[in-house]
């Protein structure tokens, strides 16, 4: 069964890998620090995901957010695709090289130490995980997320679990933390219907621990980024899923992915960490194998 689920998988990573390649389309939470984005504030997000179909997460580190400000953020994101920084190449394989796996993968993760716990976490924990059962309950039903403002990431490729995106929610979270509103819903899809299983809340790639910290507890949170990722060069495109490039290859440095003549990405998407409201025990909530450990038919 680990097989197959493996084979599609790769085939749905070479579709995507091509996809994207014309499409532009990329993960939310993509790095956009060397981006211009002055004048953009919080009261006036992007309207829409025109141009920034990509997950949650965007690094914007590349760009030039002086002139934005939480009252006035992008008033769209048309053009964001094409801001350098937001790796869409990379960003929708990466996504699916990371379904059906654990969250080890050596090089290619970075997740947050897990902390000695401190008098007030579990209380914090515990507000987090109020709110984002709120916003499941609230987004049962996926029409209702669509009419919301959350958009379908790649709804026409097979997945384990569909990222229903929010780009203002997005834009949003790279200012402050509001867990009414994340940047994205993850759901499963049955059939022709979408099942709500958790919620995905993005940081800045410029936060250090402590820093997330402060949005949620590692000492019962990890936050992970996706790192270190070679793509291969045009014509090897079927090898995006190793052994050598993607984020289970070999490959973790760039001067070894030049040597093989690939694009290397330091990081893929922003710090990100998954939360499942609807499960019974804490462990379950903020498991993060939760969906990467178990067979799912496509």
């Amino acid at each position: 069964m680990h097989k197959q689920i493996s084979a599609v998988v790769a085939v749905v990573l070479l579709s995507a890998y091509l996809m994207s390649a014309q499409s532009s389309q990329s993960m939310p939470g993509m790095d956009m620090s060397g981006h211009d984005m002055s004048g953009h504030t919080m009261s006036n997000p992007p309207s829409d995901s025109s141009g920034m179909k990509s997950m949650p997460g965007m690094d914007m580190s590349g760009h030039d957010m002086s002139g934005h400000t939480m009252s006035n953020p992008p008033s769209d994101s048309s053009g964001m695709k094409d801001m350098p920084g937001m790796d869409p190449e990379a960003s929708v394989p990466a996504m699916h090289s990371m379904e059906g796996h654990h969250m080890d993968m050596g090089p290619h993760m970075k997740m947050t130490t897990l902390r000695e716990p401190k008098p007030a976490d579990e209380e914090r924990a515990r507000k987090v995980v109020e709110a984002a059962r709120g916003v499941a309950e609230k987004y049962k039903d996926y029409h209702t997320a669509l009419a919301g403002g959350y958009k379908i990431f790649l709804p026409n490729v097979p997945q384990k679990m569909y990222h229903f995106t929010n780009y203002k929610y997005a834009f949003e979270a790279a200012f402050n933390f509001n867990p009414d509103h994340p940047t994205s819903l993850l759901y499963e899809k049955h059939g022709e219907d979408y099942k709500l299983v958790g919620v995905m809340y993005t940081a800045p790639k410029r936060y250090h621990e402590d820093d997330l910290d402060q949005r949620i507890p590692l000492s019962i949170a990890r936050w992970h980024e996706h790192v270190n990722l070679c793509m291969p060069p045009a014509h090897r495109k079927n090898e995006a899923m190793g052994p050598k490039f993607g984020l289970h290859g070999s490959i973790a440095t760039r001067e070894e992915c030049d040597s093989n003549g690939g694009t290397f990405h330091p990081l893929v998407f922003n710090w990100m960490v998954h939360l499942y409201p609807l499960e019974k025990t804490q462990a379950e909530i903020w498991d993060v194998n939760h969906g990467h450990d178990h067979d799912h038919a496509y």
